[in-house]
């Protein structure tokens, strides 16, 4: 098990940018794979991104181009840098984390979750 904490959301104006990081726990973060996911309002939960322990990475359509993944295994940390913020991209962000060998885009995939942190882009 690993414990996850997110940080870094808030409320940012349409065009700006904000950096999401989930702190791990643990001393076997370089062997998980770990994934952001959001839940809008009125909507299921969906994947917005996804790293594998070696730096593969994954994007939904919606944020290509907009956001990054990155993962600083020295700091047991992964990040989601979120520019060029659309108000459709309101939403409560969570990260998640399996052990795994390439990247997980599923919820299901995943057995680790944070507690989420609050993203609202107003327009």
């Amino acid at each position: 098990q690993v414990q996850l904490v997110e940080s870094g959301g808030g409320l940012v104006q349409a065009g700006g940018s904000l950096t999401l990081s989930c702190a791990a726990s643990g001393h076997t973060f370089s062997s998980y794979a770990m994934g952001w996911f959001r839940v809008a309002p009125g909507k299921e939960r969906s994947i917005v991104a996804a790293i594998s322990w070696s730096d593969n990475t994954y994007y939904a359509d919606s944020v290509k181009g907009r956001f990054t993944i990155s993962r600083d295994n020295a700091k047991n940390t992964v990040y989601l840098q979120m520019d060029s913020l659309k108000p459709e991209d309101t939403a409560v962000y969570y990260c998640a984390a399996r052990r795994g060998s390439y990247y997980y885009t599923r919820s299901y995939d995943y057995g680790n979750w944070g507690q989420g942190t609050q993203v609202t882009v107003s327009s």
